[in-house]
């Protein structure tokens, strides 16, 4: 994530590392702590993560959230801020439904709930660091900043 990617080439980026690793930890902003949950994009709606639960899961009440993100390879962090809702539209419900989450609801679709995590700002990480930093960092030595990650801050992911 070079300083002159662009909004939606930083978008494009945070999208693809969640399809790698579609886990994030999330919380509501209530007091109560965040927990891991599997998420779902919806290509037609990228400001939005979508996140299966039980009815009686500590999210599904809605309210402002907080998701953390980190890619696979720890390259990759996410810091997101947002609103967590029910996500009425049954045809998303249905088009975002797959084994994997089949799996966690012994009675079906009638025990979950899809909540709809709507992302408002964002700030994005990308751990890249170059080879000189990495040397500096097996042998010893200061990185500098023109070495190391790089850090975006955006309104929304699309």
């Amino acid at each position: 994530m070079a300083d002159h990617d662009s909004p939606q080439e930083i978008a494009a980026t945070f999208l693809a590392k969640v399809k790698d690793s579609p886990f994030v930890m999330i919380g509501l902003m209530d007091g109560e702590h965040s927990e891991p949950m599997n998420v779902k994009i919806d290509e037609d709606q990228p400001n939005a993560l979508f996140i299966f639960s039980g009815h009686d899961n500590r999210i599904a009440k809605g309210g402002k959230a907080m998701a953390q993100f980190v890619g696979t390879g720890h390259d990759f962090f996410a810091c997101l801020a947002g609103t967590v809702s029910q996500e009425t539209n049954q045809a998303t419900f249905d088009n975002l439904w797959d084994n994997r989450v089949e799996a966690w609801f012994p009675n079906g679709k009638a025990d979950a709930r899809l909540n709809r995590f709507d992302i408002t700002s964002a700030e994005l990480w990308e751990t890249d660091v170059s080879v000189s930093g990495r040397l500096k960092m097996l042998f010893g030595g200061t990185i500098d900043q023109s070495e190391s990650s790089s850090h975006a801050v955006v309104g929304s992911v699309a």
